[in-house]
């Protein structure tokens, strides 16, 4: 008894109970059945809880992206009957199952983005709604429809504009945009603590890539005037926007600088602007040539500072992937100019923006293949401010 009383009292417990060792082999074994899945199950939990935390409107700039890329090799190799130019037939040359499978590919990443943004609103509803009172998250909510529209408009020949699953798809894709538009511009000048002079930011850009998207989209099924009404809504709003943030009215912290990559976004409206109202007048006249060589400045006013990036571009983030879509826009707009002008001068522009678009978009590509633990970064601007939210 000496000996025991000396002892810690855990080995006392141990010595009690070896007494009946079958009954502890038994609790063990028990204990350890079920700790182990209780822990596998609440790490797979956690883990999809955090995706559907983390994935905010902003990662659809990548089906955003590949849209774009699809709908550019689409022009660039559909018959167009530019025959004057060697170019045009090399393009033409090109295996039309490179764009199907470009195209399949960025329809597949978007369904996906769409499935988990839709579990998202199921399970995290309160993080969707932060989404819509912060002054950039409320800008991406535009992304997943403009991203059906161009996924719609660079389909393959087998879904013609005029038929009535495009028509449909068309309208069912158009109505968010147009909703998103009378909640968000009517605050602007209506809600005093959310005035454009305090909202706007390069992303508020967004809604009119959104309007501008519908126009060429209602153009191509031949409804002009609803283009030319959602053209004229999207270019007035550009108008006001462009002077806001030229005169940096809203300050110059209202976006961070992982997110300077969004000044692409400042010739891809005019970008699109130009190629909008080419499919609305059926030629690109001088109107859409205005637009094309604003965008083309823009892009080389940006261009030439490259370290106003710099900052942005020491971690690989989703925020890269604003860098494509518009560079994808400007080369449409060129290949539009090239086939109007049909010179020399212009093909080589087309081919150099050209390029220069699809090197960005395969170097997105690889970097996010390389870097796929960092997607869901914590380091995003949109999760630190949840986080906060949360405190």
């Amino acid at each position: 008894m000496g000996e025991i009383e000396s002892k810690p009292p855990t080995q006392v417990i141990i010595e009690a109970c070896s007494i009946v060792p079958g009954r502890v082999e038994s609790h063990s074994l028990s204990v350890n059945n079920v700790t182990k899945p209780s822990s596998s199950s609440s790490s797979s939990s956690s883990s999809s809880s955090s995706i559907l935390t983390r994935l905010h409107a902003g990662y659809f700039r990548i089906s955003l992206s590949l849209g774009g890329q699809a709908m550019l090799w689409k022009v660039l190799t559909e018959p167009n009957g530019v025959s004057s130019q060697h170019v045009w037939h090399v393009f033409h040359k090109l295996p039309s199952k490179l764009c199907l499978l470009l195209w399949c590919l960025a329809v597949l990443t978007q369904i996906s983005l769409t499935f988990l943004y839709i579990l998202r609103c199921l399970f995290h509803f309160h993080l969707v709604k932060a989404e819509f009172v912060h002054h950039i998250g409320v800008n991406y909510l535009y992304a997943p429809w403009i991203s059906w529209l161009i996924l719609l408009q660079s389909a393959p020949r087998g879904l013609p504009n005029s038929s009535i699953h495009y028509l449909v798809l068309c309208w069912i894709f158009t109505i968010p945009l147009a909703m998103l538009d009378i909640k968000i511009y009517g605050q602007w000048f209506t809600t005093e603590k959310r005035f454009l002079s305090t909202m706007a930011n390069p992303t508020s850009q967004i809604s009119v890539i959104g309007n501008l998207v519908a126009a060429r989209a209602a153009a191509q099924m031949g409804w002009k005037e609803s283009a030319v009404f959602l053209w004229s809504l999207g270019m007035v709003h550009y108008l006001v926007l462009f002077v806001t943030l030229y005169q940096r009215l809203s300050g110059g912290n209202s976006l961070p600088l992982i997110l300077r990559p969004t000044f692409f976004l400042f010739f891809a409206a005019p970008s699109m602007a130009s190629l909008a109202w080419n499919s609305i007048t059926g030629t690109f006249d001088t109107t859409s040539k205005m637009l094309f060589f604003f965008s083309l400045f823009l892009f080389s006013s940006l261009a030439c500072r490259p370290f106003l990036f710099k900052k942005s571009m020491r971690k690989f983030n989703v925020a890269w992937w604003a860098y494509s879509f518009p560079l994808s826009f400007l080369a449409l707009a060129a290949a539009e100019y090239a086939q109007e002008v049909k010179g020399r001068a212009a093909t080589v522009l087309m081919l150099v923006l050209s390029v220069m678009s699809v090197l960005v978009f395969l170097g997105l590509m690889l970097l996010t293949a390389a870097n796929t633990d960092q997607l869901l970064s914590e380091t995003d601007p949109m999760e630190r401010f949840y986080n906060n939210l949360k405190t």
